[in-house]
């Protein structure tokens, strides 16, 4: 009898910094996410392929970089026919049974007209209380259209979020029911403490922990998981969660657990444009009044803003980031317990990582934007299972692109043709490994207010990103200089540095998709 093939159970995150992973430095807590690394092998040195949410996710599913699927900003659709090469499909074909829960955001939900997907605020209300899938390769979904509420209304969305029915989808709906009408947005509205808005997006929500998207999409990936445990068919599931993506609304009690006072702030929180490339001063160097309920300032830029804040501001900010984090690392102890509690822990392989990071005061920035700093580019990354050694710590750069790859080889398929994602498992046994690690990112002029053509590349001790349309950068030896003080784009001694990973850059496999498909939307 043939054994059976394991497992794979992917966990993400939204927008969490390779720092706050609970293994450190900073001091937020996961200790759940902890277990897992020791007991499996953690990447010290993983960036995203992209450092927004459509791109990175994209690339993720498929195991090709943003100019290989199209999704180079936020606001393009992935090609369902890039999705059926995804890992989902692939995995489908071979057996597996599959499942997405959570934020999918491989189409765009503001878009400027109906697309017919099920997240384009538009098409879903064509998607009833019984549509479950087929989407993007997975054959079940349940899914948050995004799952980052709003106060206001943003550029290019039909109304505040949560949608209310009928647009939205699976969660939505579900929060829009809880208790009287209106009572659940209210309620998120509302701070615990009184206070209210205390910086930029920020305050404790007095939502009920037990309505927040934390917690729906934990107990609908349990429920999920009971309803197939049985099976013989091994299954590939996709657990996503929406934080701790701005706005920072944490709810009771996680809004309770860090104070502001004694949260860990990054050392250079000021603005520092003198020596980065133009596009730092031309993005960021005019001074803006920002008020805390806005979505952004009033400029050319149509994406999340906010003010360099104060140190009061960004303790407030960091202690609500934290206890986001605490709470969906929460999540992952009762979907490992479920793992246990039904068998399957011994067959199953658990990622945890995320899309991309969080700037969170770095060079007086917030959110994110393509100002690559580590806090952006840089994510934790996480693997557990059969097979892979525990308290593993590897520290060549790799990439999050590089899941699809690695998936295909635990599962014993065959990759499609045509991706650029790796496997990881030679990584992980110490056979083989990795010099460079890439990022690509085509800013649209409509979101930022300029055009860029991001290419990023990093190693183990350097970084470089080059703006392709104005020959101008940024290079940083990161053993010498950790915090990316020192811009050593154009110093002569560094030349041949920046050459050499000016190559890499170049050494890109794979074609490039000419023309490159329009966005559908703003986000």
């Amino acid at each position: 009898m043939n054994k059976k093939k394991p497992n794979i159970l992917l966990i993400t995150s939204d927008q969490q910094r390779w720092d706050c992973f609970g293994f450190g430095p900073r001091k937020v807590r996961m200790r759940n996410v902890e277990q897992l690394a020791a007991r499996g092998t953690r990447f010290d040195c993983c960036i995203t392929p992209n450092p927004l949410c459509q791109p990175a996710r994209a690339s993720i599913l498929t195991g090709k970089l943003p100019l290989s699927h199209g999704v180079v900003d936020n606001g393009i659709d992935l090609n369902p026919a890039f999705a059926e090469e995804g890992f989902a499909a692939q995995l489908g074909h071979n057996g597996y049974k599959t499942a997405k829960i959570g934020k999918a955001h491989l189409s765009s939900k503001a878009t400027f007209a109906p697309t017919g997907s099920p997240e384009c605020q538009h098409s879903s209300v064509n998607f009833g209380e019984d549509w479950f899938g087929p989407y993007m390769g997975f054959d079940h979904v349940e899914l948050v259209v995004v799952g980052h509420f709003t106060r206001v209304t943003p550029p290019a969305h039909i109304s505040p979020m949560p949608f209310e029915p009928p647009h939205g989808l699976h969660y939505e709906r579900w929060f829009h029911s809880r208790g009287e009408p209106g009572e659940a947005r209210k309620a998120w509205l509302d701070s615990t403490d009184g206070k209210g808005l205390q910086a930029a997006q920020t305050w404790n929500s007095a939502l009920p922990s037990e309505w927040h998207s934390t917690n729906w999409v934990t107990d609908r990936s349990i429920d999920w998981l009971r309803r197939n445990a049985a099976s013989d068919q091994p299954f590939c599931m996709w657990v996503s969660y929406p934080d701790p993506h701005h706005p920072f609304d944490c709810p009771a009690p996680w809004n309770r657990l860090y104070d502001p006072s004694e949260v860990d702030l990054p050392e250079h929180r000021s603005l520092d444009l003198d020596c980065r490339p133009w596009w730092h001063q031309a993005l960021y160097g005019q001074k803006e009044d920002i008020g805390f309920e806005q979505y952004g300032g009033k400029g050319n830029s149509k994406v999340a803003r906010a003010a360099t804040p104060t140190e009061d501001q960004l303790r407030a900010t960091t202690a609500n980031y934290y206890g986001m984090i605490e709470f969906l690392d929460h999540g992952v102890g009762r979907l490992m317990s479920e793992l246990r509690d039904l068998g399957l822990d011994e067959d199953t392989i658990v990622v945890y990582t995320t899309d991309h990071g969080e700037l969170l005061g770095d060079h007086g920035l917030m959110f994110k934007g393509p100002t690559l700093y580590e806090g952006l580019l840089r994510v934790g990354m996480v693997i557990a299972g059969p097979g892979i050694p525990g308290g593993k710590v590897v520290d060549d750069p790799v990439s999050t692109l590089d899941l699809a790859a690695t998936f295909y080889d635990y599962a014993d398929a065959t990759p499609p043709d045509g991706i650029q994602s790796r496997s990881l498992r030679k990584v992980i046994d110490g056979t083989k490994h990795r010099e460079f690690a890439l990022c690509e990112w085509n800013v649209g002029k409509a979101r930022y207010g300029v055009e860029l053509e991001i290419r990023a590349v990093r190693t183990r001790r350097y970084k470089a990103i080059f703006e392709r349309l104005s020959g101008t950068g940024e290079l940083y030896d990161l053993a010498e200089d950790p915090d990316e003080l020192v811009n050593l784009f154009e110093t002569l001694d560094h030349r041949h540095i920046r050459d050499e990973l000016d190559a890499m850059c170049r050494s890109r496999p794979g074609a490039v998709l000419d023309p490159l498909p329009e966005p559908s939307g703003l986000t």
